[in-house]
């Protein structure tokens, strides 16, 4: 089990790829609003967290799309390795292409 953090709020990835968040809901302390399965790693924003599943997936939640943590508008699949600084995430895909 690891824990992760954004400037207020926790998520622990367990050893099932199951997680558990906590803290403020406008730092990523409530995903109940995404479905998250098979969580390999989780990586984070001041104010969002992005999971990559098994499936090479990504889910976002937390602040917003300004501070990463609304994904909906771009295509993520096949990633491989996810980078952060504070306030965005880019993820490197398999044919290596990288999307922000």
């Amino acid at each position: 089990d690891e824990i992760y953090s954004t400037g207020s709020a926790f998520a622990a990835l367990q050893a099932d790829g199951s997680v558990v968040t906590w803290g403020d809901s406008n730092y990523g302390g409530d995903s109940s609003g995404v479905t998250l399965s098979d969580v390999r790693e989780i990586y984070s924003t001041c104010c969002a967290f992005a999971a990559l599943q098994a499936d090479g997936s990504v889910v976002t939640w937390g602040g917003s799309s300004n501070m990463g943590g609304d994904s909906s508008g771009v295509i993520l699949s096949d990633v491989r390795e996810i980078y952060s600084n504070f306030y965005a995430f880019a993820a490197l895909q398999a044919n290596g292409s990288v999307v922000t």
